[in-house]
């Protein structure tokens, strides 16, 4: 899977380039301490005082960074899309590495701290399901309907007081593995040379 760079965020990201590379991991370090307590108007004045760059360049910087990391943490996307990703940024190849190991060295601690924000999107909790098959009708004495029951169960939030809710489904086996089957295919679709480069042009 590769992330789509919004143009705003090329435009936040530009001045990396043009600073140190210990200035890009201390970035990332900020970034990744403001994902864990929020952010720090301070921080980003002092740092903006030591570049001799305006705050909101900074912020931006910074900003762009902790979307880049846990976009890519979120969604675990490999070290090939990782890179594939950021080529749109055209920056050079040792800045690229150096982004790369930011988001390897800290993608699970990202993840953690994600799974530990509020959330109010319904995220999966266990599926149930059954095959139930009907054998007969007042019409048809003699027949096989195979249909597949499945109960969704869904919470919001991640402490004890969170909300539970719940979805039942209902399909025949043929339309399930049409569905499988598709989704496998678009998978397979995403990982191949021309989508990349599809991608990669998408403003």
């Amino acid at each position: 899977m590769l992330l789509v760079l919004s143009e705003d965020l090329k435009e936040h990201l530009a001045f990396l380039p043009k600073v140190d590379t210990a200035v890009v991991g201390e970035f990332g370090r900020i970034a990744l301490e403001f994902l864990r307590r929020g952010t720090s108007p301070k921080i980003y004045e002092g740092a903006a005082r030591k570049l001799c760059v305006p705050v909101e360049m900074v912020q931006h910087g910074v900003e762009g960074l902790m979307f880049l990391m846990t976009e890519s943490s979120k969604h675990m996307i490999s070290e090939v899309d990782f890179l594939d990703s950021v080529l749109v940024l055209g920056f050079g190849e040792e800045l690229n590495q150096i982004l790369l190991q930011l988001y390897l060295q800290h993608h699970s601690q990202i993840r953690s701290i994600l799974s530990q924000l509020p959330s109010n999107l319904p995220a999966y909790r266990s599926l149930e399901w059954r095959l139930d098959v009907q054998l007969a009708s007042r019409s048809v004495r003699l027949q096989v309907i195979p249909m597949l029951m499945m109960h969704l169960l869904l919470k919001r939030g991640c402490d004890s007081s969170s909300s539970s809710s719940s979805r039942v489904l209902q399909t025949d086996p043929n339309t399930l593995l049409h569905l499988i089957s598709t989704l496998e295919a678009a998978l397979a679709a995403m990982k191949t040379s021309h989508a990349r480069r599809i991608l990669r042009n998408i403003k």
